[in-house]
């Protein structure tokens, strides 16, 4: 066997750190900040929404969704995610992946603005409108993951490539951010317009009419950055690995290429030879496919799988857990915009203290330390911070001892962030052939999604204290905070264990790591 790769991929993989990296990081980039601002705004006004809609006068607490109500508000989106990846995931590797990375474009700044824009004023129109369209922008997002990391990764050299797709991934940071900052920003507006008295002192009065437009507004923000970069999607050339290794067409890929690296590429003599040999056409369900890459799917696909277990359920249950140590005051000595603020003033301290940080950390260290250390190192920090907050739980819940609860907590999304959430995206772009990348991308991303799933949805009912009489309207007991962080501590544990699946793409080539590039003289 001898090892042979095309001049015009050599040339992507030696080239120089350039504009063009940046500008792909910024387009690719921009697409993930919609993503998590689209994915995580719902958690800051769904106390909101049940204010508005579900208020009842008789009842000493403010409106609250109900269970199945709250379940599909958080987690329509990203059933819609799980489904978008796996079917965009597989069109990006049919069509190719700018034809597709424009349509998922249009979908998520269509469905964006489309969830503000609820039917109705009856909390059963609302709910199922805003459902319906975060069913299909969740699509929209699920096809952006397979795309942006494999078009970062088709682009990038070889050297500093782990750095390019964790930066495009460490956008979902600032998204989460912004949406934060927003939710200020505009709850702040409307407290100053509308003053209302709190739920206590007069229950009707305590959530204004006008509440209404803050939910609308914060929703549909998040389809203004991604309509800024629908041009620059549009105008970037399909990458040159799909156009010479997939379409076969190596003279376009030879000319797109010699545009954007500002050289001028010839084409090799024996260039045909090595994109047409047949043994580098297995599918994705053959045995060729099982035995070269098999094992590395399933790494990929379980530790995504586990981590989002512990990661989602920790994100989309943050407003509660702060409430649970008294970082927001009991909801019935705020007004309903005044509740708004101090969720996001909470979830934006925790973004800038911990989650933002870990992100960056991962863009300076992934091509020095490697993808399997951050991995394996983020899991242990993630089990053992789960088990320092479980264990000693009612230590942590006294008033005297807030502070350390919360710098445990924020130490956990760090190295869930400088860790797995990071590497589970970047290693499935790198190791699978350019044929069925994005395909592989969007199986592992799904798998995740499905651990999101069961996160979000597990741990709402799970959570609820064992004690009948202290449970959340309408949900059955559960197993209580205490016990819930343990299981996701061993979740995490277990998550270490099949990181040892999973290969080590620093530092070489696509074509090496796929083993396209091995062709018999």
């Amino acid at each position: 066997m001898a090892e042979q790769q095309l001049g015009v991929l050599k040339a992507l993989d030696v080239a120089k750190t350039q504009l063009y990296h940046f500008t792909a990081i910024v387009i690719a980039g921009m697409g993930f900040f919609t993503d998590a601002y689209d994915l995580f705004c719902v958690s800051l006004v769904t106390k909101l929404l049940g204010r508005l809609y579900y208020f009842n006068p008789l009842s000493a607490k403010p409106g609250s969704l109900p269970p199945h109500v709250a379940a599909a508000v958080n987690g329509v989106a990203l059933c819609g995610t799980l489904a978008g990846q796996l079917f965009f995931g597989w069109l990006g590797d049919k069509l190719g992946r700018k034809k597709v990375y424009g349509i998922t474009l249009i979908m998520m700044i269509v469905c964006s603005v489309a969830s503000g824009l609820s039917f109705g004023s009856k909390a059963k129109g609302v709910m199922t409108t805003l459902c319906f369209f975060r069913f299909w922008l969740g699509f929209g997002i699920g096809g952006d993951y397979p795309l942006s990391a494999t078009i970062m990764s088709e682009y990038a050299n070889k050297k500093t490539r782990g750095a390019f797709i964790a930066a495009v991934f460490a956008m979902q940071g600032v998204g989460i951010l912004a949406g934060g900052f927003v939710a200020l920003a505009v709850s702040t507006i409307f407290d100053k317009k509308f003053p209302a008295p709190t739920y206590a002192v007069d229950r009707a009065l305590s959530t204004p009419p006008q509440a209404d437009y803050i939910w609308r507004i914060i929703v549909m923000f998040g389809a203004l950055p991604a309509a800024l970069t629908y041009y620059w999607r549009m105008k970037m050339p399909e990458t040159a690995r799909y156009t010479a290794l997939v379409a076969k067409n190596i003279k376009q890929a030879t000319q797109d290429m010699s545009k954007v690296l500002q050289v001028e590429l010839q084409m090799e003599e024996r260039a045909e030879d090595i994109v047409q040999d047949p043994r580098l056409n297995y599918g994705l369900f053959s045995k060729e496919f099982a035995k070269r890459h098999g094992l590395p799917l399933l790494g990929c696909t379980s530790t995504w799988f586990l981590l989002d277990i512990a990661f989602y359920s920790q994100n989309l249950f943050q407003k509660d857990i702060f409430s649970a140590i008294g970082w927001i005051p009991k909801a019935a000595t705020m007004n309903g915009i005044h509740e708004v603020f101090m969720i996001a003033r909470a979830q934006t301290l925790i973004a800038l203290c911990s989650t933002v940080p870990g992100y960056w950390f991962t863009v300076a260290f992934i091509d020095i330390m490697g993808r399997f250390a951050i991995q394996l190192m983020g899991f242990f920090m993630m089990t053992v911070f789960m088990f320092a907050i479980a264990f000693p739980y009612d230590h942590w819940i006294k008033p005297d001892n807030r502070i350390g609860f919360v710098v445990m907590y924020s130490l956990t999304f760090f190295f869930a962030n400088f860790g797995p959430n990071a590497t589970t995206f970047i290693v499935p772009a790198e190791i699978f052939p350019a044929r069925l990348r994005s395909t592989c991308h969007g199986i592992s991303a799904a798998t995740g999604k499905a651990g999101a799933i069961v996160g979000a949805f597990g741990f709402l009912y799970a959570a609820q204290p064992q004690d009948k009489t202290k449970t959340d309207a309408g949900y059955p007991p559960g197993i209580g905070v205490k016990n819930s962080l343990i299981m996701l501590g061993v979740i995490n544990f277990i998550g270490m264990l099949f990181t040892f699946l999973v290969p080590e793409p620093k530092g070489k080539s696509l074509e090496e790591l796929s083993g396209e590039t091995e062709v018999e003289k």
